[in-house]
């Protein structure tokens, strides 16, 4: 079993290792953020009512996404007296949208951070969505049956069994040493 967890699971633990490097070393893995900005104009009917229940945040979306290639989720959208804004996030993305409803202009501000932005988020299962947080959940599961299929292994190798158990002893020692001396 331990050896079929391990292999169904390489490369789910190679990934959050790899991310965990990049996370870590944010200085030296970080990809270049890029932003670019947008201006634009909307049906004026869709923000300019009365009743702000009656504002056409469909169209408005739906609007935005097809006019700039939105494809992130919305993560908001916020209505005031003056004004109207739609966020939209994603892994590595967000596309921040301001709508002033007297005239129906709008701005739009996205902020890419390339390749290591989306894997650093996809390990956080930042604004990934509920399919990945269940992965990353299966994920957590997988790995805490490899390691505990792994030290039920090492019980049942006599040769190995002291050696190993010493090992991960010492492991979980250095562990608890390296949070008092460096967190604590």
């Amino acid at each position: 079993m331990h050896i079929y967890l391990s292999m169904v699971s390489f490369a789910i633990i190679f990934f959050f290792a790899v991310t965990g490097l990049t996370l870590n070393h944010a200085d030296k893995f970080g990809g270049q953020v890029r932003t670019t900005q947008g201006k634009g104009k909307l049906n004026v009917n869709w923000v300019k009512v009365a009743d702000t229940a009656k504002i056409a945040k469909l169209d408005i979306v739906e609007y935005i996404r097809n006019t700039h290639g939105i494809h992130a989720a919305l993560a908001d959208f916020r209505i005031d007296d003056e004004q109207c804004t739609a966020s939209f996030k994603g892994p590595g993305y967000a596309a921040d949208v301001f709508i002033n409803r007297d005239n129906g202009t709008y701005e739009l501000q996205e902020t890419s951070a390339g390749f290591v932005g989306v894997i650093n988020d996809l390990h956080k299962g930042r604004d990934a969505g509920p399919v990945w947080s269940v992965f990353i959940d299966v994920s957590a599961i997988l790995m805490s049956l490899v390691s505990l299929t792994g030290m039920i292994l090492i019980l049942y190798l006599k040769r190995k069994r002291a050696a190993g158990l010493i090992v991960a002893a010492l492991g979980l020692l250095l562990a608890y040493i390296i949070y008092v001396i460096g967190v604590k």
